[in-house]
């Protein structure tokens, strides 16, 4: 990857490697990233990123060298990376700018000509692909977030619980997704099918994940309506317009950036998700979940029955969309119930030519807990099963953003954001006035910046395999690719 050459090795009779040459001929500087041999033919290709967007090949002499046979270039290659090669002997390559795959056949003489794409379905910034042993796409799904570098005492946005400058107990790992999919379709154009995804990344429930909606500041029910950044096992079936999903997962909340899941705690929660998909730009989910004890890694502390249901309405010219969202939290401690938080959300957003706006409407309860000697942190893991107060946030945030698009891979989009909230104690008595703590029951923010964009958009994420409410577009001879 940071040279230009493919690095050749051959195996001695104990199958320890040994370096065996280069190939460098036709290979720009730090351009290559994927590699794989013609099943049948023996032939080398090899994938070359970063503006040259072409697949170079090669064939082997009688000495072994690798003499250059010829460049694949179009059929959307943008960015390419990871390669492979079906069982019908098509190629198919993986465009991570492209947000998508992008096919070769080959013609008698050994041609290769353009095939369609891959895309849709969840197809974001694919890397890595691969066949499964059901002769369909394997596909890995990758989000890096670096909040941990960028902000570091957490982002000034009062009464929000997780990735707030109040309370920063659950920030975003550096590493949100890391998830591998395989799906079976049954038929060739079916919507249908079956699909298997296992990794780090979000347990089947709720909503989607705020980062990718349009809002600057997340809500505050984040850590009510989705449950992120777990390692997940998730099984998922789709049967015409509904979808079934489950899914077991670690019940610890990261603690920091750099956490990962507690390998003790592996499997020890689970979670089900049921959506029906009325037509193609409606959505109606419910869901449940078990979560052990997430506030405390180690375990032991109290555990959450959580509760999903909500309705998502997008028009067919995907310039708009509503969301009607209601969640609820309860804390348990065995059997009995020690707390319930509840949370109503509605949002909308519309775009026309280049300007958007988008609305939101939250009214969510939180839990207060005791402060530490800096009053914008929490004891972690919490000293007892107990908290300082409940209070109740509603807010209204308002959004109107501009796009300022440079070029097809470039997008700029400054943006202004007001929101108004209005806070007030549920428990009397309480221990944490959020009212004195704030110096007001009123509090508005406004959020003035920019979002950057480069070579893809984000797309909805949450959802893995034949879960993804999509329609499937791309077709290879009796297997349906999509749902990657």
């Amino acid at each position: 990857r940071f040279g230009n050459n493919v690095l050749r090795f051959k195996f001695d009779r104990t199958g320890f490697p040994v370096s065996n040459g280069a190939i460098t001929a036709g290979l720009g500087n730090t351009t290559p990233r994927g590699v794989v041999v013609h099943p049948a033919t023996g032939e080398l290709f090899v994938t070359e990123c970063c503006g040259i967007n072409e697949i170079k090949r090669y064939v082997f002499d009688a000495l072994g060298n690798a003499v250059p046979s010829g460049v694949i270039t179009g059929g959307g290659l943008n960015n390419p990376h990871d390669m492979a090669f079906s069982a019908r002997g098509e190629l198919f390559v993986a465009n991570a700018n492209g947000n998508s795959v992008s096919r070769f056949a080959f013609d008698a003489a050994g041609n290769a000509y353009p095939n369609g794409q891959i895309a849709g379905n969840g197809v974001n910034t694919p890397t890595g692909l691969d066949f499964s042993p059901w002769g369909e796409l394997f596909s890995l799904k990758t989000t890096l977030d670096f909040e941990g570098a960028t902000m570091k005492r957490g982002e000034l946005n009062a009464g929000i619980t997780g990735e707030g400058y109040i309370d920063r107990r659950h920030p975003h790992t550096y590493l949100h997704e890391l998830l591998v999919s395989s799906a079976k379709r049954f038929g060739m154009s079916s919507v249908s099918g079956v699909s298997v995804t296992v990794g780090k990344g979000f347990a089947p429930f709720g909503t989607d994940d705020p980062m990718t909606r349009p809002f600057e500041k997340y809500p505050i029910n984040h850590h009510l309506s989705q449950i992120l950044e777990r390692a997940v096992a998730i099984g998922a079936l789709r049967v015409g317009s509904w979808i079934f999903e489950a899914g077991a997962f670690n019940g610890d909340e990261p603690t920091g950036p750099g956490d990962t899941p507690n390998r003790d705690r592996y499997w020890d929660s689970w979670s089900g998700r049921v959506t029906y998909l009325p037509w193609r730009q409606g959505e109606i989910q419910t869901s449940y979940a078990r979560v052990k004890s997430p506030e405390n890694a180690s375990g032991g502390g109290a555990d959450q029955r959580k509760q999903s249901a909500s309705i998502r309405l997008e028009d067919a010219q995907h310039s708009g969309y509503a969301l009607f969202e209601w969640s609820r939290t309860g804390d348990y401690v065995g059997s009995t119930r020690t707390f319930t938080f509840n949370s109503l959300l509605a949002e909308t957003w519309a775009k026309y030519d280049r300007v958007s706006g988008a609305l939101r409407i939250e009214r969510t309860e939180r839990p207060d807990e005791q402060r530490l000697g800096n009053e914008f942190r929490t004891p972690l893991p919490s000293t007892d099963l107990s908290i300082a107060g409940r209070s109740r946030w509603t807010i209204i945030t308002a959004r109107v953003a501009a796009s300022l698009k440079g070029s097809r891979s470039f997008l700029a989009e400054p943006f202004v954001e007001v929101a108004r909230a209005r806070v007030s104690p549920t428990l009397q008595p309480s221990g944490f006035d959020p009212r004195q703590f704030y110096g007001s029951s009123r509090i508005w923010s406004v959020s003035v910046g920019a979002k950057v964009a480069l070579g893809m958009t984000h797309m909805r994420m949450g959802r893995y395999g034949v879960a993804v409410a999509e329609q499937p577009h791309g077709k290879m001879g009796g297997m349906n690719m999509e749902g990657m």
